[in-house]
């Protein structure tokens, strides 16, 4: 198996050979994202070249870790921040906050277990942090926990219904439709996307409308996301990309 500094140094001869080349490339891609998580050990597996790494780091690590969260990003622009520099903060003055800063990273980067124990900690010092817990109930949502997100979810929303710009109520939707509360689960939509033209709120709006046998309904929400998408900035276009194509599919199925 080809060494990471083979892939570097001997561009020109192997890029002659197309499977080598395209593994060569597939092998610095991983080799990068390891990186960029952290993924020290696996790192330097690519780096020598040791075996299979680079196959074995994608479906164990990458793929895993981008499906984990993919389309369900928390609000804002969340930098990659310096783990190490947050668990030096916990360790000299262990505040609520870094413990629920550091939650945040872990759930962007799809480690969803790391990120429910910094959450839960965070609470253990301040159980009144209403992002702690917001964040929390995101996250145990998509560990497919919706039983416990749910009293989390509710609470925030009760307290302040535009919460994270409305991603709080959009999770506690989720929550009610994987609960199979499909009834609640739309009316809490329909109060997301009287004040949003969020994709992920309007393409899981049109799947009840669906489910409910509303198909005209669900027409009207699908033709909203790949209208606007047309017209949004790049930025947006590629974080709602999940979005946009699932409201495509399914409104070729619908409209047979």
């Amino acid at each position: 198996m080809i060494s990471l500094l083979q892939t570097l140094f001997g561009f020109s001869g192997w890029l002659s050979i197309p499977i080598i080349a395209v593994f060569g490339l597939f092998q610095l891609w991983m080799f990068i994202d390891a990186i960029r998580r952290g993924e020290w050990i696996w790192a330097i597996f690519m780096f020598f070249g040791w075996g299979f790494a680079p196959i074995l780091y994608y479906f164990l690590v990458y793929r895993s870790f981008a499906s984990a969260t993919r389309g369900f990003e928390l609000p804002g622009a969340h930098k990659r921040k310096q783990i190490k520099e947050l668990q030096a903060k916990i360790h000299h003055l262990d505040h609520a906050i870094h413990h629920y800063q550091l939650g945040d990273i872990y759930f962007q980067q799809g480690k969803l277990p790391k990120a429910e124990a910094c959450y839960r900690a965070a609470l253990e010092r301040d159980p009144t942090d209403i992002d702690a817990r917001a964040h929390l109930g995101q996250c145990l949502l998509r560990e497919k926990k919706p039983a416990e997100a749910r009293p989390l979810l509710e609470g925030v929303c009760a307290e302040d219904p535009k919460h994270d710009y409305g991603y709080s109520l959009m999770a506690l939707a989720e929550t009610l439709t994987a609960l199979r509360e499909q009834n609640a689960a739309l009316a809490v939509w329909q109060r997301v996307t009287a004040n949003h033209s969020y994709p992920r709120a309007k393409v899981q709006l049109a799947e009840l409308f669906v489910a409910k046998n509303e198909p005209a309904a669900a027409q009207a929400e699908l033709r909203d996301v790949i209208a606007d998408d047309a017209h949004a900035p790049a930025f947006q276009r590629k974080r709602d990309r999940v979005w946009v194509r699932r409201a495509r599919k399914l409104s070729r199925k619908i409209g047979h």
